[in-house]
């Protein structure tokens, strides 16, 4: 069952919301500071998703809970950490959804039940593609997705997300 935290703010602002998917990778740097830039020059928010991956250990409840509960503490931390940035740039607390489930899924539910305006992903520019997630997005699942999405090369530098943005 997916969880959700409270959100910052308001689910519902005067300017355009910029939905940023949380992760470790280096492009989601890129991806940030372009959705934080934005949201700053329209009057926006940014707004965050970090999904969780569920326990694969349920039949032993407790040991399943437990390693939920440390799941949890590490993403918390990993997407307050980027909270406090987004804060920093856009000059407004980022709205914060965390969930528990497929990636992908958790997103194209989020989008379907959620203000959003802009679904802003970092793009992974290696060998390997774009990612997962992107792929997903601009293939099979492009007909779930009602909102545009911004994908941020993750080789851009601060600079040359600032001249984008026109910041």
């Amino acid at each position: 069952m997916p969880t959700e935290t409270p959100e910052a703010e308001p689910k519902t602002t005067d300017g355009r919301i910029f939905l940023v998917v949380i992760d470790d990778t280096e492009e989601l740097k890129p991806a940030l500071e372009y959705a934080c830039l934005r949201a700053k020059r329209s009057n926006g928010h940014v707004a965050m998703l970090y999904v969780m991956q569920p326990a694969e250990l349920d039949h032993f409840a407790f040991v399943g809970d437990a390693m939920r509960e440390d799941r949890r503490k590490e993403a918390e931390a990993l997407v307050h950490a980027y909270a406090d940035h987004a804060f920093q740039v856009s000059g407004r607390m980022p709205i914060i959804y965390l969930r528990e489930g497929d990636r992908r899924e958790e997103l194209l539910k989020l989008l379907e039940q959620e203000q959003v305006h802009v679904l802003v992903l970092g793009a992974n520019t290696g060998k390997g593609g774009p990612g997962p997630l992107i792929s997903s997005l601009m293939g099979k699942d492009l007909r779930r997705v009602h909102v545009p999405m911004a994908i941020i090369p993750g080789s851009l530098s601060e600079e040359e997300i600032r001249t984008v943005t026109l910041y």
